[in-house]
């Protein structure tokens, strides 16, 4: 327990690696750990994207290094870690969060095996690349640390005519977490899975910009109703990534709305809450609301 503060969720001095750093939730990933006082390494291939978000750590008076990589390249990622160390010592914390759906679109029987092949690339061995490139350092200085797997609520189970990779990358990322977190637990290195239901990012953006038909398949599911916001995932991050979840190894926290707690029903019409009030007598069908106590 390293906290200086008194705050479990204080990640101060602590060196963290996030990938696919460029952009969606890799940037809040970045600014939140950088927020809580993190040294923050960004790994990602749009350098010029890395850089500028490197300025406004600094602005915002953090710290933090950018490093262009490819994480479908083991050569590329052990690279960030070595960078990581000579800047700042040591690797306390690494967010394997680059990925792709490159697969998504065509039907699963139709769909080119080189996309498929693609999305299991960046998905899944650059994350194993990521979490063996950091795992060793962390288990060979001997203080521990927390690797953060990202995975989706989508790896939980099948969803119709989804990307069936993506999908199959996001399962394994949970069952490797538990292989690591069971093999690395006993030297100090916990390894967990974040996984995100439905949020803002460049991959779901197609999704809220089609046709209305499309959004309203996207949040028929979620009990809470909407998207997530982007700040929604620094609480479950911060606590995944500091001494607040010592005890925590193996698990896979899921930040979705409610969206994995239903058996696959679709949230109620309008059209079908109405006729269930009307239905149900002396008014014990209508759903309490402030308008309706």
């Amino acid at each position: 327990m390293r906290q200086a503060n008194g705050n479990l969720l204080d990640v101060s001095g602590r060196t963290a690696i996030v990938t696919g750093a460029s952009s969606g939730l890799g940037v809040t990933f970045a600014e939140a750990l950088s927020a809580a006082g993190a040294n923050v390494v960004l790994a990602a291939r749009r350098e010029d994207r890395l850089t500028a978000l490197v300025d406004r750590l600094a602005a915002a008076g953090g710290s933090a290094l950018a490093v262009k990589c490819d994480v479908t390249a083991p050569d590329q990622v052990e690279a960030v870690v070595e960078a990581a160390c000579q800047r700042y010592g040591r690797v306390d914390i690494m967010v394997n969060n680059a990925g792709t759906a490159g697969d998504g679109g065509p039907r699963p029987e139709r769909l080119p095996h080189e996309l498929f092949e693609h999305t299991v690339r960046v998905n899944l061995l650059g994350l194993w690349y990521g979490c063996q490139a950091a795992g060793r350092r962390m288990l060979r200085d001997g203080q521990g640390g927390s690797i953060i797997n990202i995975s989706s609520i989508a790896g939980l189970g099948g969803v119709q005519d989804f990307p069936p990779a993506y999908q199959a990358t996001k399962a394994a990322a949970i069952n490797l977490t538990r292989n690591l977190a069971v093999s690395w637990g006993d030297r100090g290195v916990r390894t967990n899975v974040l996984a995100p239901g439905w949020f803002p990012s460049e991959m779901t953006d197609p999704y809220f910009q089609a046709p209305p038909v499309m959004k309203e398949a996207v949040l028929a599911p979620i009990p809470n109703g909407r998207v997530g916001a982007l700040s929604e995932l620094v609480g479950p991050l911060l606590f995944l990534a500091s001494d607040a979840s010592s005890y925590v190894n193996g698990h896979t926290l899921v930040v979705d709305g409610g969206f994995s707690a239903s058996l696959g029903q679709a949230r109620h019409s309008q059209e079908y809450v109405d006729l269930i009030a009307a239905f149900i007598p002396n008014g014990l069908g209508v759903a309490i609301t402030p308008e309706t106590p």
